[in-house]
């Protein structure tokens, strides 16, 4: 599916393009649903619009490629998915909020119950309609966020005033440490969510996120739901991405100048040429998603971009609409006042770049391209 999305002004006026390829994210969810054995279903996690990629582009491509079950976080997100996928299932992660059960149930969407509290109120709901409404229950297994705690989950799953009026069609937990495959706080989870779980084996499980998938089978149940992986981020912190890259951020370089030894960089000073260079600066900075913390300084590296198949190191701090980088290397036809620098993509990889910032490459991903024309197709 190779198609333009809708931007509001002509493509030169932009600072940047961020091109993402939905066939990239449908071939990462049909790699991840090829480990899957003994029928368990692969569905999509695509909260935070997609991981930044689009959530209708992306849900759309990912129902083309066979895809049925969709999860996402908060109901005004569940909601705007069923207008564009009016048969998929979709389950709500964030779970009730407070009066809101009429609502899901009119557009067809599961919360994810994570509370008793929360429990009690779609069960009343069920009662007063006379009839059991899909929803799923979550139990915490030892991340201590979202899930009733095991005594609850085993109180309320026996109780005749509860499961008399509502039967759940999906019981789940979440991995707290599946990025560190050796980390026996997997297993541990894997164990408990197994015994809180057996008692109900005609009720289908899950426990899988993208680490989950990668895991192997004991993890997989009758569901996963794989997020990062399917946008060609990192399921594990170590060790090679098996994933398509699917999204590649281009800036605008403004103007390129010349900087003499001694002389600084940027706001506060934190770069001092150590030789004379030759700077471009490109029109995008931290309010487009390409975070502060990947800056340099005298102290200490930052991140880089790439012209052509030359690496440009990031010179000083990244500001709100600006990045410098350094060119003094680079054939002087490659960079040129409107030429386009990769800042994130085939090339650069979220997870390498998200390393210079101390974060994650769910962070870069989940901000970019808020100012980018934005370009459905190929990363050619």
């Amino acid at each position: 599916m190779q198609d333009t999305s809708p931007n509001p002004f002509p493509a030169d006026l932009y600072g940047g393009r961020l091109t993402i390829d939905t066939d990239a994210i449908a071939a990462n969810w049909s790699s991840l649903k090829s480990k899957l054995t003994g029928g368990a279903e692969c569905a999509a996690t695509i909260k935070a619009n997609a991981y930044g990629t689009g959530q209708t582009e992306t849900a759309l491509r990912l129902h083309q490629e066979g895809c049925r079950t969709f999860f996402v976080a908060v109901p005004t997100e569940a909601v705007s998915l069923r207008q564009t996928l009016p048969n998929a299932t979709i389950y709500a992660l964030d779970g009730l909020f407070p009066g809101t059960a009429d609502l899901l149930i009119q557009h067809n969407i599961r919360p994810v119950l994570g509370s008793l509290e929360e429990l009690k109120e779609w069960a009343a709901t069920c009662t007063a309609a006379g009839r059991s409404f899909d929803a799923a229950v979550h139990v915490d297994t030892g991340i201590h966020r979202l899930g009733l705690s095991g005594e609850e989950f085993l109180s309320a799953l026996a109780d005749p005033s509860l499961m008399g009026a509502f039967q759940p069609n999906l019981l789940m937990s979440h991995l707290a440490c599946g990025s560190t495959p050796d980390h026996p706080m997997n297993r541990t989870q894997l164990q408990t969510f197994k015994t809180l779980t057996d008692p109900f084996k005609g009720i289908s499980r899950s426990l899988a996120n993208s680490a989950g998938v990668l895991l192997g089978e004991d993890y997989h149940f009758d569901l996963v739901r794989p997020g990062i992986s399917l946008f060609g981020g990192r399921a594990f912190d170590h060790g090679e991405n098996p994933m398509r890259p699917v999204a590649k951020v281009e800036v605008r370089i403004m103007i390129v100048r010349n900087v003499p030894a001694g002389d600084t960089i940027g706001y506060s000073a934190a770069e001092t040429a150590k030789r004379p260079l030759r700077n471009a600066v490109v029109a995008a900075g931290y309010a487009d998603g390409l975070l502060r913390r990947a800056g340099s300084s005298d102290d200490r590296p930052g991140g880089f971009a790439m012209i052509g198949d030359h690496k440009v190191p990031i010179l000083g701090r990244i500001s709100m609409d600006m990045i410098t980088l350094d060119v003094t290397d680079i054939p002087e036809h490659l960079v040129k006042r409107g030429a386009f620098v990769e800042m994130l993509g085939p090339n650069v990889a979220a997870a390498d770049l998200a390393a210079y910032a101390e974060t994650i490459d769910y962070e870069y991903l989940t901000s970019l391209g808020r100012r980018f024309e934005r370009v459905y197709g190929p990363l050619a």
